[in-house]
């Protein structure tokens, strides 16, 4: 006999719809599947099989995240396909700052009312950014909490998991005066910032619809950008030199995320100029009228995560950023002080 229940339904909450859902996400999951996996969605847990190839002493690391008050912007602009893969960023870009590889991830959907094909849709975006990131989605539950949540509205948050040897987590403890701190793109405001960003821009759908030069695109598309994905470039910069830190640019932009990452007594020194900020940014700050310290301090400015690497090893850092797909370019340099963050 199928599950089904008329009280339930009268109450706001179709389990029928979820099973549809499941249906129709799984061409989505199956994308994202890797050797590591031993079971399909619909279990009561994900069961994943560690490859420990190459490593003598496995450490676990993970992390998790949502998406933010940018899924206002994805509900007037009714696109659901791309911030899944914000999700998923927002959670495996931290993982890898400790040179971690990802290995699966599991989503959480809260919607006020389940509709399969939006469930779909947004999971696709999930399944875009683990096949970005090389890591399996091999579980995650859709909660229809009707009276809670607007009808046309869902909350996005994920959970992933990595590992990396013992022997390699990256030492910030080596860094010195002298080191050379890269910048790598960001591909615009990713998944933080988004609660400022609607009250400089009073966002709504009319708003979101209108041109920018500067940006060559309408607010709303520009917005919707999803985060850029890091685990390939740091991957192949791994490989390529010796990494003392790694900083995710996230939510407190430059003051807050970057001295995480730096020893006591280590600050770096930042080349202003240096900075390719990128357009959508300018507007924000000319907009809202934003003094730039501030927006130093809560958006990633151009820059989604920066790397420390020995002087003599920049060069080669910024080349395997750059062959695995991204932009990178020095920033600056470490220098004695305990100041964290001197941008001039």
């Amino acid at each position: 006999m199928k599950s089904f229940s008329e009280s339930y339904k009268e109450a706001g909450v179709d389990v029928t719809a979820g099973y549809k859902a499941v249906e129709l996400m799984k061409a989505h999951v199956a994308r994202t599947m890797t050797n590591g996996v031993l079971s399909g969605i619909g279990g009561f847990g994900g069961l994943f099989e560690l490859d420990m190839t190459g490593i003598n002493k496995p450490v676990l690391v993970s992390g998790t995240d949502g998406v933010g008050t940018k899924l206002k912007i994805a509900f007037l602009m009714d696109k659901h396909n791309t911030v899944g893969i914000d999700c998923v960023a927002m959670c495996v870009n931290d993982i890898i700052c400790c040179g971690a590889k990802p290995q699966f991830f599991l989503d959480y959907i809260a919607c006020g009312k389940n509709v399969p094909e939006k469930i779909a849709d947004i999971v696709s975006g999930v399944a875009e950014g683990c096949v970005q990131s090389g890591c399996a989605l091999i579980g995650g539950e859709t909660a229809e909490m009707p009276g809670f949540y607007p009808v046309d509205e869902y909350d996005l948050a994920g959970f992933a998991v990595g590992v990396v040897d013992k022997d390699k987590i990256l030492k910030p403890d080596t860094q010195k005066a002298g080191d050379v701190m890269i910048g790598i793109k960001s591909s615009g405001v990713h998944s933080n910032g988004f609660s400022l960003v609607r009250k400089v821009f009073t966002v709504n759908e009319q708003n979101l619809l209108r041109h920018y030069g500067d940006l060559g695109t309408t607010l709303g598309e520009c917005l919707i950008t999803p985060t850029k994905i890091y685990v390939k470039a740091v991957m192949n910069l791994l490989d390529a030199v010796t990494v003392k830190s790694i900083s995710h640019i996230t939510g407190g932009g430059f003051y807050e995320n970057i001295p995480r990452s730096l020893p006591n007594g280590i600050s770096v020194k930042i080349d202003r100029s240096a900075v390719q900020v990128l357009p959508i940014f300018n507007v924000i700050m000319e907009t809202g009228r934003i003094p730039e310290r501030d927006m130093f301090n809560t958006f990633n400015m151009g820059v989604g995560m920066t790397v420390v690497v020995d002087k003599n090893d920049a060069d080669k850092a910024v080349a395997a950023i750059k062959a695995a797909g991204e932009e990178a370019y020095i920033l600056g340099e470490l220098v004695d002080s305990d100041e964290g963050v001197i941008i001039c």
